[in-house]
C-alpha cells in the first residue's frame, strides 16, 4: 500500500479548475452554496443504500455511558430540503457523501457530491440546465433525451411498463446473464435495474450524454408521479460514456405519500433482510410545513472530473480513496 496520493498534480489542478467553474456557473444564476451536516440522527430508508454509522456518546436524549446513532449522509437531500422549506430559495451544495457499498471503477464509499435545487422547476427544465453545466465543463454541445419506457423498447424490445418476471428472465438468459440469484429474484424492478446496468447502460451516451427519463414510479420514491402517465414517475438519470453521472427529480411535496413511500420501502428491506430504518422526522416535519414546488439533482464530482480528464479510474480523481486513505 502507498502512501502517496492516487491523483496526480496534473489531476488535481483540473478539478480544482472544475470546482470553479461549477461555483461561477451558479454565482451567474444567483444559486446560492449552503452547507448542512455530514452526521444526521436519521439516514434514507432506500432499499438499495446502506449508510456508515457512528456513535456519539454526548447526546442531551441519552446517558454519557450510552450512545445514540448518527449516521453519515448518503446525500445532503433531506437536509437541502429542509432548508427550502423554511423559506430558502434556489441553492447548491458541494459536499462529502458516504455509502457502504464496494468501492470500484466508479464508486468510492467517500465521495464527493454536487446537488442544487430549483424553485419552480420540472425534471424536463431541470435536464436542461445540467445539459447546461456539461457544455461549460465538458464541452457537450448536444445531448440526447429519451424516455426509460422509448428507451427499453429500442434496446431490448420490452416494455419495461408491461413486462413481467418470466420475460426478463428470458431476456437476461438470451445474453448468457443468467444466475441463481437471478432466477430466484421475484422482483421485477430488480431484474429491471439488472437489464439496466448490464444491457442498456453501456450502449447509451458513448458520444453525447444521454438523458433517460420518467423512470417507473416504483423506482422514484422521491419524485413526483407523472399526471401523463400515473405508471413513471418525473425522474431522470444523466449518462455519458459509461458513467451514470446525474440523477434528478421533479420533487414530491405530498407528506402524506412520503411517508407511505418511506414504509414501503422498509417493507421491501425487511423482505431482503435488510433493518429498517427509521423515517426522518425532521424532513416529514418540513414537508408538512410545505415544500414549494421544486426540482432537484445529485451529481457526481468525482465522475464529472473524470470526465473532464479522461481517467478511466475514480482513484485518478481523488488524493485518496479508500485503499490507502
Amino acid at each position: 500500500m502507498s502512501w502517496q496520493p492516487t491523483m496526480s498534480w496534473q489531476n488535481a489542478q483540473k478539478r480544482a479548475a472544475v470546482l470553479a467553474q461549477i461555483r461561477a456557473f451558479f454565482l451567474s444564476k444567483n444559486i446560492v452554496e449552503v452547507e448542512t451536516p455530514v452526521l444526521a440522527a436519521s439516514t434514507v430508508t432506500d432499499v438499495h443504500l446502506d449508510a456508515f454509522i457512528s456513535q456519539y456518546h454526548y447526546s442531551p436524549d441519552s446517558h454519557c455511558t450510552q450512545s445514540v446513532n448518527l449516521y453519515a449522509q448518503t446525500s445532503p437531500e433531506f437536509a437541502m430540503k429542509r432548508l427550502l422549506a423554511s423559506g430558502y430559495g434556489c441553492c447548491y451544495q458541494i459536499c462529502k457523501a458516504f455509502r457502504h457499498e464496494q468501492h470500484g471503477r466508479f464508486h468510492n464509499p467517500e465521495f464527493t457530491m454536487l446537488e442544487w435545487y430549483r424553485l419552480g422547476f420540472d425534471h424536463i427544465k431541470l435536464m436542461d440546465e445540467v445539459a447546461e453545466l456539461l457544455e461549460i465543463i465538458l464541452g457537450c454541445q448536444q445531448v440526447q433525451r429519451i424516455s426509460y419506457q422509448e428507451l427499453f423498447i429500442k434496446e431490448v424490445n420490452i416494455d419495461p411498463l408491461l413486462t413481467n418476471k418470466a420475460q426478463l428472465i428470458a431476456l437476461i438468459a438470451g445474453h448468457n446473464k443468467l444466475s441463481d440469484w437471478l432466477e430466484t429474484e421475484d422482483c421485477v424492478d430488480t431484474l429491471l435495474q439488472f437489464v439496466m446496468a448490464e444491457l442498456i447502460e453501456p450502449k447509451i451516451g458513448q458520444d453525447i450524454p444521454c438523458f433517460v427519463y420518467n423512470f417507473p414510479a416504483s423506482q422514484a420514491s422521491l419524485a413526483k408521479i407523472s399526471v401523463e402517465d400515473p405508471r413513471v414517475a418525473e425522474r431522470f438519470e444523466c449518462y455519458f460514456k459509461g458513467i451514470e453521472l446525474a440523477n434528478g427529480f421533479h420533487e414530491l411535496t405530498d407528506v402524506e405519500q412520503q411517508k407511505l413511500r418511506f414504509e414501503q420501502d422498509n417493507e421491501i428491506r425487511a423482505q431482503l433482510g435488510k433493518q429498517a430504518q427509521d423515517i426522518d422526522k425532521h424532513f416529514i416535519s418540513a414537508l408538512a410545513n410545505g415544500l414549494p414546488d421544486c426540482a432537484g439533482v445529485a451529481l457526481g464530482i468525482d465522475r464529472l472530473v473524470m470526465l473532464a480528464t479522461s481517467a478511466v479510474n475514480i482513484e485518478q480523481v481523488m488524493t485518496f480513496p479508500i485503499t490507502n486513505a
